[in-house]
C-alpha cells in the first residue's frame, strides 16, 4: 500500500474539521481571494450550491474561525490564529495537489458517520 501524500497533522485536521467537499472548496476559493470579500450568491455560483446551502457553509467556516463577516455582510478569508493560517495554507496546498485523497478521506468520513447513523436503528436480538 502506497504511503500518505497528507501529513498527519493535516488528515487529523481533515478528519476532525472539515465536514464535506463543499466546505473544503470554500476554504480554497476564500484562501485564493484572501483580502477580497465574498458572499452566499457568489460561493453558491463558484461551488454550484444553492444560497442557502452557501450561506451556510459560510457561518460554518465562521465558528471553525476560518472566516469571518463584515458590516455590510460582506464575509473574508481570516483564520484566527497563525497556526490555523498556516494549517489551511498547507491543506490547500495539499488538496490542489492531491484531490482524490483528500476527497477520498473526507467522504470516507461522512461514509463512516452515516454507517454509525443507520447502525443505531438495526434492531438487535439480546443474546
Amino acid at each position: 500500500m502506497e504511503a500518505s501524500n497528507i501529513p498527519d497533522d493535516v488528515r487529523r485536521y481533515i478528519v476532525q474539521c472539515v465536514p464535506s467537499v463543499p466546505y473544503l472548496e470554500a476554504i480554497m476559493l476564500m484562501s485564493a481571494k484572501a483580502g477580497g470579500s465574498w458572499d452566499a450568491r457568489q460561493l453558491a455560483q463558484r461551488l454550484y450550491l444553492d444560497e442557502p446551502r452557501a450561506e451556510s457553509l459560510l457561518h460554518e467556516l465562521s465558528a471553525a474561525g476560518i472566516a469571518t463577516a463584515d458590516a455590510d455582510g460582506r464575509w473574508h478569508f481570516a483564520p484566527t490564529t497563525p497556526h490555523l493560517a498556516e494549517l489551511l495554507a498547507r491543506l490547500v496546498d495539499i488538496y490542489a495537489r492531491h484531490l482524490v485523497e483528500v476527497s477520498t478521506l473526507v467522504h470516507s468520513k461522512s461514509n463512516r458517520k452515516a454507517r454509525l447513523f443507520a447502525d443505531a436503528f438495526v434492531w438487535r436480538k439480546d443474546k
